[in-house]
């Protein structure tokens, strides 16, 4: 089981860090398709970021509530990603062509722009999700199991 830090400094560090590695998270999610990153990269920075607030502040705090209710979404960036999808085919094209996403009043340009950026999101979020998923399922693990064994 996962304890608070007890240490000030590292509870301060924590909350000086936690959202500049949001943010980071963002900026690399956003800004992927025009260098490294995208939505793997940014999920796995924001995904950690929650991460590290269980970490310093406990599974007793608003952090881990929030990690919580997060793991509540775990589906939606697959129907963000399928549904970007499912647009492009409606459009009469091809799956993830974003040429033939239909957005009205947007050019081919813009509709690509829109395709790639809301597929990064979808995939940013399961990727975050999976990773806090992960964390807490193995961190509030249930010792009395352990002990009948």
């Amino acid at each position: 089981m996962i304890q608070a830090h007890d240490s000030v400094l590292v509870q301060t560090l924590g909350r000086l860090l936690i959202p500049l590695i949001q943010l980071f998270g963002v900026y690399v999610l956003f800004f992927g398709q025009y260098g490294p990153g995208g939505g793997f990269v940014g999920g796995v920075l924001l995904g950690t970021s929650v991460i590290l607030a269980i970490l310093v502040f406990g599974p007793g705090s608003s952090h881990s509530a929030v990690a919580i209710t997060l793991l509540h979404g775990d589906g939606l960036g697959l129907l963000i990603f399928a549904g970007v999808g499912g647009l492009c085919l409606i459009g009469g094209g091809e799956y993830l062509n974003y040429a033939d996403l239909e957005i009205p009043g947007l050019e081919t340009a813009s509709r690509r722009y829109v395709g790639i950026v809301l597929t990064q999101i979808g995939v940013a979020i399961d990727v975050a999700v999976t990773a806090i998923s992960i964390v807490i399922s193995l961190s509030f693990h249930d010792h009395d199991e352990d002990s009948h064994a």
